[in-house]
This record gives C-alpha cells, structure tokens and sequence, in this order.
C-alpha cells in the first residue's frame, strides 16, 4: 500500500487536518465499521502527519475583518483593541 497517494495524498488538502485524524480515530472505535476499515484508518493514522498547517492561507480581508470586528466588541479589552489596531495599520 503506497501511502504517499490517492487518498492518503488529499489529506494534506484539507483545510482543518486534526478533524481529519478524528474521523480516522473514531471509525476505529465504531463498532459499525468493518475491520477492513479500522485497520486503513489506523494505517493512515500511524503514516501521516496531521500536524500540518492547512494549505491555504487566510484570507487577507476575512483577517482584517476580524480585527474591526474586535475594536468594536465591548467584550474584548482595551490591551486587544490596541493590538487590534496595531495589526490594522500595518495591513494597510
């Protein structure tokens, strides 16, 4: 079984790679999934690395949304919305 493609290779596409590992580690403990699929998701799990960070970097504005957003939420401290409006000065 070659690790390095096919589905093993997508992994690496996914934007979120812990849920990935999840689903992997709570097909072993179904007890609905044959034993031909636990053992695939324990070999995945014992030959990928899903420590990655996702492949796709953040989307500038979503971030610089998120920061406004920040400066005008009444929870967030006064030390965040500086920082907050620190990052913004320097996206501009």
């Amino acid at each position: 079984m070659n690790l390095q493609s096919g589905a093993y290779n997508r992994i690496t596409l996914m934007p979120n790679p812990g849920n990935v590992a999840g689903g992997y580690k709570a097909a072993m403990h179904n007890p609905n999934v044959s034993e031909e699929a636990k053992q695939h998701s324990k070999d995945v799990l014992e030959h990928e690395d899903f420590s990655r960070s996702p492949t796709h970097p953040k989307n500038p504005g979503n971030v610089a949304g998120g920061y406004k957003a920040a400066l005008h939420n009444p929870n967030v401290s006064e030390e965040t919305k500086e920082h907050s409006k620190e990052v913004l000065e320097e996206l501009e």
